[in-house]
């Protein structure tokens, strides 16, 4: 629905952001806000998603800070992100321990409650899809809380990039329908190029 192209460092984040936080505030006004993905953000990169996440985590934190009613989950669901509690390979104990607030740091606690805010990167999302046991995330009407449809540095997704991304993008949608979706998305992409 919108390209945001401007210069790194003008407020390409804030012009995803604030109407995502906006969406969840309206719906915690209006008693509705639980668990289940209403923004998907799409990174190429883990770096950008780690920026991401410290952002988010901060705006959390002030939340809590200053004692408001209204808080939101977000989780980042990467290749590094730890299946459980158990997971030495992937240091899931550096995980818990340094979570931030209303932030999801285990698969496994993501599949059971789905963050509101889902950050990844395309090759995640590829996997999310296709694998059974991430089905919570999308199917049986859990879907029907999407709403946003994030692509940072779109730039990034060009020549046969950018035919797979798009077709992961239908992908998705359709996969939305299926899992109870019934109204449009908003589709928001950024690039400083």
């Amino acid at each position: 629905n919108i390209v945001v192209t401007t210069g790194t460092g003008s407020g390409k984040t804030e012009s995803f952001l604030y109407p995502i936080l906006l969406h969840l505030y309206q719906e915690y006004k209006a008693g509705t806000l639980c668990s289940g993905v209403r923004a998907l953000i799409l990174y190429p990169m883990n770096a950008l998603a780690n920026d991401q996440r410290e952002r988010l985590g901060g705006i959390s934190a002030k939340l809590q800070e200053y004692n408001s009613g209204f808080n939101f989950t977000f989780g980042q669901y990467i290749g590094q992100t730890p299946e459980d509690e158990y997971d030495t390979r992937r240091n899931a104990e550096d995980h818990l321990r340094n979570r931030f607030p209303g932030e999801l740091v285990l698969r496994s606690e993501m599949r059971k409650t789905p963050p509101q805010i889902l950050l990844t990167n395309y090759s995640m999302l590829e996997y999310l899809l296709i694998r059974p046991f991430d089905s919570p995330l999308f199917d049986n009407g859990l879907a029907k809380w999407w709403t946003f449809i994030v692509l940072d540095e779109a730039h990034q997704y060009k020549g046969a990039k950018g035919i797979e991304m798009g077709m992961l993008i239908r992908r998705l949608k359709q996969r939305l329908r299926e899992g109870g979706r019934t109204e449009s998305f908003s589709c928001i992409a950024t690039s400083a190029t």
